[in-house]
């Protein structure tokens, strides 16, 4: 029983421990991207930037969506 109820209650910080693994990913495929554009540090961690934040505002969006048509089914 308490076991039961403690698994309910930790799956939803299971979800949210789970997107952390996205984190390095994120990082370095936009340090990557942006350092095959430009040569200067400065330059590189700007674009660095701007990309993860399109990465991030992508993902969440496929998510929503995911969501969203997961509830509607």
């Amino acid at each position: 029983m308490i076991t039961t109820l403690l698994a309910i209650l930790l799956l939803p910080l299971a979800e949210i421990l789970r997107m952390w693994y996205a984190v390095p990913l994120v990082v370095s495929i936009s340090l990557v991207y942006a350092a095959s554009r430009h040569e200067e540090p400065g330059p590189i961690l700007h674009h660095a930037a701007k990309n993860a934040g399109g990465i991030v505002m992508f993902v969440i969006g496929v998510t929503a969506v995911l969501e969203w048509l997961s509830r509607g089914l």
